[in-house]
């Protein structure tokens, strides 16, 4: 066969494997390397000028330079002309009448939402935010807030102890205390944390939960001023027809002292949501400041017990539980 005729052949070869081309890519790569490889067919076409005489080496190479070319377009087009179709098939395959996927997403918890009003509101009225320990020595979780050791005082919360000296901090007021260490007065901060107390567990107690702790130190902090944020922040939170009322309290480390109680419509009962008062002259000779130049107040509020009364939610354990079911719900 001639080198002419060989040119034939393989042309007529390659169309017919155009005319069944598959569509696995695998087989597509395959019919390539056969004609336009390295080693495919039309190579070995341009091989066998060698032996061809020097006057038809101008005439053959440019018949197999046009049949190189034109194999390798008639390829291209075939390889973009299968592709379009399968583009075309998947789009007619889509129903854009069918209403789209639900993809589940992820919210905030409860808590982290009522801890972020708290936050904003606070920080709204110049409060910073400040963070400290969750296991404390005892100095700073009890003696320096003028709760020295065997003081009744401290079976109102009974602690989680690791040691004689160290125990998981029963309330955020350990971080005034550090706070007042390493600052130097006026401060104004909130202290949001979890606390721990080994309490019966019932549906409004829990072993462990989150307050939200608050100190002013300034030169002149009138008690007026200590009643009037903190009902603009109970207003802030839950409304101005909110049923609220202010009552006497007592805690060690602030003189005179208060709590705030919020009407439950719900069980048609008060719930103390905070506890708030002076900050007793003791606890700032503790960290050194002078009492008769600095006065200041503070507060602790369970940020629980605000989502219950805020949400409506009936028990404090649903908080902890990881229920998908009550999480949805926010």
């Amino acid at each position: 066969m001639s080198l002419k005729e060989s040119i034939e052949a393989v042309r007529n070869s390659f169309r017919a494997a155009l005319a069944a081309f598959p569509t696995d890519p695998q087989q597509v790569e395959a019919l390539r390397i056969k004609y336009l490889g390295r080693k495919g067919l039309v190579a070995d076409l341009f091989s066998k000028m060698a032996t061809l005489d020097p006057s038809e080496k101008p005439l053959y190479g440019k018949l197999l330079n046009q049949l190189k070319k034109e194999l390798t377009t008639a390829f291209e087009e075939k390889v973009k002309e299968v592709e379009r179709k399968d583009t075309k098939s998947a789009q007619e395959q889509a129903d854009y009448t069918l209403p789209g996927l639900y993809y589940p997403v992820g919210s905030y918890h409860p808590l982290q939402q009522t801890l972020d009003t708290i936050k904003s509101i606070f920080k709204s009225i110049g409060f910073s935010v400040a963070y400290g320990p969750e296991v404390d020595d005892d100095y700073h979780n009890f003696q320096a807030l003028n709760i020295p050791k065997h003081h009744p005082a401290r079976d109102m919360q009974d602690t989680f102890f690791i040691d004689d000296n160290t125990v998981l901090r029963t309330h955020t007021s350990n971080v005034q205390i550090h706070l007042m260490e390493n600052q130097e007065p006026p401060l104004r901060y909130i202290v949001p944390g979890r606390v721990y107390r080994n309490e019966a567990i019932s549906f409004k107690s829990f072993c462990l939960f989150h307050q939200v702790e608050g100190l002013f130190v300034d030169k002149y902090v009138p008690f007026t001023e200590l009643k009037g944020t903190l009902e603009y922040f109970i207003r802030q939170m839950f409304g101005d027809d909110k049923k609220i009322r202010f009552r006497p309290s007592f805690f060690p480390f602030t003189e005179p002292s208060g709590e705030f109680d919020i009407w439950d419509d719900e069980r048609r009962q008060w719930m103390e949501i905070l506890g708030c008062g002076m900050v007793d002259p003791a606890v700032f000779k503790n960290v050194g400041y002078d009492p008769e130049i600095w006065h200041g107040y503070a507060f602790g509020m369970g940020v629980e017990r605000i989502a219950m009364l805020k949400y409506k939610i009936q028990d404090i354990r649903h908080f902890y539980q990881g229920d998908v079911r009550f999480l949805e719900q926010f």
